[in-house]
């Protein structure tokens, strides 16, 4: 009887599979079942050769032979990985395995995983591609349903190769060349060199910083407090101050403007670390381990992804799960939750994978019997889908400008009409944030009533307060995650 072979990129992945395809016959380095074979790679089984086993020569470093730069690309399989390699080449080429199935990961690496196991077992069987973003059996079903070529995902593959060549042929020739004229180890690589750049450019600013002052000049008639723009020079600060004090200001403007905010994006996998960081002061990689392990656990999405949307086909699923998040959420009420799904579709934006969510299977089991930090992972996750498909946030904002000796003093106060997605927001925050970040701890204030433009204050008091200029700060791996985003430096490269 013909069979076909499932390769998953971990172990722990293709006992998923095989539990979805009844392959429960246990065998040295994979699973069996009737009609199928499941079987694993071990991350990448193989990586490009070194240059001395492309020629003799390169064993001794020297600047006369660069570039290296290989005709054929050559492929070696680790050695404490090759038992598993033998397993795979032994499966592909057995006779009764009629196709195989690229079951790692659905992403850039994974594709390279695959195609290199591919290729150094000489196999040439038709490929078929799993591409699935959740770990829960239905989705597994689905995705084995819905299966498509290996030749539709032949770009994401060959973006693959063409990262791992780069690093390769930066790595190899620029370590080469910059140990040859230096005289001592100097390793080079196309992430880490950059990400060196940025880090001694940041430590360099850090260690020329000269603390500035500035000043600020406060008028009060006891009610309303209004503050002058920075003044650099503190003896102008104090002519103003002095001038004010005891004197008449009239306000000239008050404007008040109903305004909104709308609704933050979902997760992505740098959003989800930096917001992970602030709240909880978890690593980025802590961050990503543990979203790796949920997403086994079939308890979230896919985790690697760029994409902060959904495709308009998970419509009915994305409202579902929005009805059941005070399941996960005890803090929430179903009256917090809005239902502008409409907000968080948008099919151009999603290419690999959609944003990261809970899944259906976390609301069943619950998670309760999760760590803590884990549990509090998923309730970060679950209340940013409630966040992004709730209602605007509503405030009324008063503005007031007052003038007194020739110079402006103004006032902004903001009071809420309709909290919207920050109920939820705040409801999170408060039960499961011990110390909110800095940046939001900064209060709704209301301007006193009664103010209105032509009013004299008189008399008024003033008082001149002294300000400094900030240290910058040094990176954090989040905030360096975000740089690395920023500039174009992908998470999974070893370069």
């Amino acid at each position: 009887m013909s069979k076909f072979l499932v390769i998953a990129e971990k172990p722990s992945v293709a006992q998923s599979y095989a539990k979805n395809l009844s392959a429960y016959k246990k065998e040295d380095g994979y699973l069996e079942g009737e009609s199928c074979i499941v079987s694993w790679c071990l991350g990448h089984l193989a990586e490009y050769a070194q240059p001395e086993e492309y020629d003799p020569k390169y064993e001794k470093w020297q600047f006369d032979d660069l570039p290296i730069l290989p005709q054929v690309w050559k492929l070696k399989v680790s050695r404490d990985k090759k038992k598993q390699f033998d397993v795979l080449k032994s499966l592909m080429n057995r006779a009764d395995v009629d196709y195989l199935v690229n079951g790692c990961d659905a992403g850039r690496e994974g594709e390279l995983i695959f195609q290199r196991v591919y290729d150094l077992a000489g196999c040439r069987k038709p490929v078929k591609r799993l591409w699935i973003s959740s770990m829960e059996d239905t989705a597994i079903r689905t995705g084995f349903q819905t299966m498509k070529g290996a030749e539709e995902y032949r770009n994401i593959c060959m973006a693959a190769v063409c990262r791992a060549q780069a690093d390769w042929l930066i790595g190899m020739n620029g370590t080469r060349a910059y140990t040859t004229c230096y005289f001592k180890r100097l390793v080079v690589g196309r992430v880490q060199t950059p990400t060196l750049a940025m880090l001694a450019e940041r430590q360099d600013k850090i260690e020329h910083f000269q603390k500035e002052a500035f000043y600020k000049v406060a008028l009060t008639d006891g009610r309303l407090t209004v503050v002058s723009e920075n003044i650099a020079n503190e003896e102008a600060a104090d002519l103003l101050a002095s001038l004010c004090m005891d004197s008449e200001a009239v306000i000239t403007q008050v404007k008040r403007e109903q305004k909104k905010a709308f609704p933050p994006k979902l997760y992505d996998l740098t959003s989800l670390q930096r917001e992970a960081n602030r709240y909880f002061g978890y690593t980025a990689k802590k961050t990503l381990d543990m979203l790796q392990e949920l997403y086994e656990e079939k308890l979230v999405t896919y985790p690697r992804t760029d994409s902060q949307f959904v495709t308009e086909d998970m419509r009915d699923t994305v409202e579902e799960l929005v009805g059941k998040m005070p399941v996960l959420l005890p803090f929430l009420d179903y009256g917090q939750l809005g239902h502008n799904i409409t907000r968080v579709i948008n099919n151009a934006k999603v290419s690999d994978h959609h944003a990261i969510l809970p899944t259906k299977e976390a609301v069943e089991k619950g998670i309760s019997d999760l760590t803590a930090d884990k549990k509090n992972l998923m309730m970060l996750v679950c209340q940013q889908l409630v966040q992004a498909t709730g209602e605007e946030y509503q405030y009324e904002q008063t503005d007031i400008t007052v003038k007194c000796q020739g110079h402006d003093f103004t006032a902004r106060g903001k009071v809420p009409v309709q909290m919207g997605f920050k109920a939820a927001g705040n409801a999170f925050k408060n039960q499961c944030v011990k110390a909110k970040p800095e940046e939001e701890t900064e209060k709704e204030t209301s301007i006193p009533y009664g103010y209105e433009e032509g009013m004299t204050l008189s008399p008024v008091k003033a008082e001149k307060t002294v300000h400094f200029t900030s240290l910058p700060k040094p990176f954090n791996d989040v905030i360096f995650c975000e740089r690395k985003e920023w500039i174009g430096i992908e998470e999974r490269s070893s370069a």
